[in-house]
Formats: C-alpha cells, structure tokens, sequence
C-alpha cells in the first residue's frame, strides 16, 4: 500500500512528507522532485509568494545512493519566508499578555476553510486554520507525486495535464483533438496557463488580468492524461477497491477543486448509450492489449478497472477565496460585521492545481500498480508486470 502524510504551515519553517510503500530499488535523486516543485510554481496569475519561494526537496530518509531501500520516503521543503514569520508563526510559547497572538486573524474569509475549521477546533485565532488549510501544503504532495511517477514509469506509464478553461475561457475541441499526446504536452508545458491551445491561453491570459485589476479571482478546468497503463489495475470487486472512486477522493482533497470527472463525465448523461460506450476491436499487436477501442468515452476505466487506454480525469477548479475586494464577514471576537481578512493570494493558480493534480492521480495509479504487480522491489514489479503483460497479449 502506498500512502503518505503530510505536515507542516503555509508560513512555517518547512513542509515534509512521509510516503510509505515505495519499493526498494527505485532510482530517485533530489532533482526528480524538484522538476515538478518548480512546474508548480509557475503559472500566469500566481502573486508574490512565488517570488519568494525557491522549492527545493531534501530527501531525509529511504534514499541511499541513489535509490530507494524499502524504508519509507522522508522529503523536505523549506519555507524561505519564515525569516519573515518566525515571531508569528514560533513553536514556543510568546507573550500574548495583551490577549492577541502575534498576527492574529479573527475575520474568516467566505469560501475558505477558516470559519468551519475555528468552530471545529475551537480556535479563536482563525491563523491557527488557514496555515495548514492553505494550499501551500500541495507543495508535499506534488513532492509525494514525482516519487510516484518514477514507479509509474517502471511500468511504461506517464501522466501529464493541460488546463483546458479559466474563467469562461476555453480550449476549442477541435484543437486539442488534432494535437497527437506528445505535442499537446509539449505545448501545455511551455504555455503560461499551461494550456495547448494559444489562442485560448490569450484569452484566458486577458481574463486572469481583468480579474486582477476588479481585484477578483478565477478559478478552471484542468484535465490530467495517464498513459501506457495496462489493464486490470483497480477493482469491481468492492466500492472501496473501484480505481475511478479512488482518483476522485483524491483528487477532490485537492483545495479549490469542487468537481470530477472521468472521461465524458457529466455529458454522459445527455447521450444516448450507443453514443456513449467504446466499441470492443481485436487488433494484434496493438500494444498493452490486442482488444482496443477506437473511442475513449470512458475515459480509460470500465468497472472500476483500467482498460489499456488512457485514462483521462478532469477537475473543475473554483476561484481562489482570498480576494483583494474581500466579501462581508464577521469578526470573530468583536461579533462586528467587517470585510474578510486578506492573506497574500493569487488571482489564479489553476496551471498550478494541475500539477497537484498529476501527483494525486499519479499516486492512486502507483499504489493500484503496486496491488497489481508487487510491492517489494522494482526488480520484483518489473518481472511481474512482464509476465502479467505476456498474458495479456496472448488472449
């Protein structure tokens, strides 16, 4: 079973992530992780907090030489920032004798975590919520999802994302169908909204700059492409083993994002059946598996269970909550009716929260590999999942 916990502030001294599962023998190196810490960083419509963090990983533990010893995966990231919130954000006891913690926030933020989380906890200072609510700790699990992505690719599998609407603005159909997988990566990759469609991301680049002159926020749809994927990874089995429940809790914990889907999704239910489910053909040499389909309306996943092609998640992500024009709120001392706190934000980060994206479906697909295929070490995976594949070609 691969699974991770994750700790740490968004203003605190560091985060780290502890990911457990990972087989012996995997070659990881601090560069792996920090390709994709820098890919998160970017993005049209990120603020300044970008400007000053320079994401680099340490690895703390379960890394020898090169490579990964069964034990379980300890990274680090440090916040360069603390430099500036060591007096607010210090572990040890300060003095609070005129009854407020330093940078003390008492006016929750509609749209965020900080008023459901006070009640909850029974904080009267709302910063003791939105340090670890903040999106900041996607930073560990992006640094969990480069790990994950280096099993996936033992196996011959990759995942990449685009982002494919901001703010109304969308990507034409008919583009991203004409663009082969490899040139729409290429293309999302060296795009600013991480978009492969240039005159969408021109469009989408004059909406995140409105909103930022209304002092507003946008939010999007980013979709994520796992290839090379054999079938048979995930269950029928139980509810709780279904491959397509999985991606979507975990892609759901993702901040902001409020919907999923898996291939047509929600136009699924507009379309008659014949319009909807793929064709069955039997080609030799077709590749993972001689039955293919020539469409891909279920977006790589039938019962629960991967079916040798792509499997395609999309996630609609809802405009950040901290606005620079903040909506009414209530302090929570005085009572008093009173504009929302504002904590240093982003206009859109939706390039960004498909990079997290990628890491949360990586992980869910490298733990089902793992189900599949041995959990021990990759010289184990590798010859299981070639004598599993051999199988499946012969049928």
């Amino acid at each position: 079973m691969l699974r991770f916990l994750t700790a740490g502030e968004s203003h605190g001294p560091a985060l780290v992530v502890v990911l457990e599962g990972v087989p012996a023998g995997l070659a990881l190196v601090a560069e792996d992780v920090d390709r994709d810490l820098a890919r998160r960083q970017r993005g049209y419509g990120r603020g300044g907090r970008m400007k000053i963090e320079k994401d680099a990983v340490r690895i703390l533990a379960g890394v020898r030489h090169g490579e990964t010893i069964g034990a379980p995966v300890a990274l680090l990231v440090e916040n360069k920032d603390f430099a500036n919130w060591k007096d607010r954000m210090a572990a040890e006891p300060g003095d609070d004798s005129a009854g407020d913690a330093p940078g003390a926030v008492t006016r929750p933020r509609p749209g965020h975590a900080d008023l459901a989380g006070a009640l909850k906890y029974g904080h009267e200072d709302v910063r003791n919520v939105l340090e670890r609510a903040s999106a900041r700790e996607t930073t560990m699990r992006v640094a969990a999802g480069a790990v994950a992505k280096r099993i996936l690719g033992e196996i011959g599998a990759s995942i990449t994302s685009r982002v494919v609407e901001i703010g109304g603005a969308a990507a034409a159909p008919a583009v991203l169908a004409g663009l082969s997988p490899e040139e729409a990566a290429r293309r999302a990759e060296e795009d600013p909204c991480a978009c492969p469609d240039p005159a969408a991301s021109e469009r989408m680049r004059a909406a995140i700059d409105a909103a930022k002159r209304a002092g507003d926020t946008l939010g999007g749809v980013v979709e994520v492409v796992a290839r090379g994927l054999p079938p048979g990874l995930g269950s029928y089995v139980h509810w709780d083993r279904k491959l397509d429940g999985r991606l979507a809790q975990a892609v759901m914990s993702i901040h902001a994002v409020k919907g999923v889907e898996i291939g047509l999704g929600f136009a699924a239910a507009r379309r008659p059946g014949s319009d909807v489910h793929d064709p069955i053909e039997r080609r030799e040499g077709a590749g993972r598996s001689p039955y293919v389909r020539p469409t891909n309306r279920a977006g790589g996943l039938e019962g629960g269970v991967t079916n040798g092609e792509d499997v395609v998640v999309r996630l609609a992500m809802k405009p950040i909550s901290t606005l620079m024009k903040p909506l009414r709120s209530v302090d929570l001392k005085t009572h008093e009716v009173f504009e929302a706190a504002v904590e240093r934000s982003d206009v859109c980060a939706v390039p960004a929260c498909g990079v997290v994206a990628e890491a949360m479906v990586a992980l869910v697909l490298a733990d089902a590999a793992l189900e599949k295929f041995g959990a021990d070490s990759i010289a184990e995976i590798r010859r299981n999942h070639a004598a599993y594949m051999a199988g499946v070609a012969g049928r």
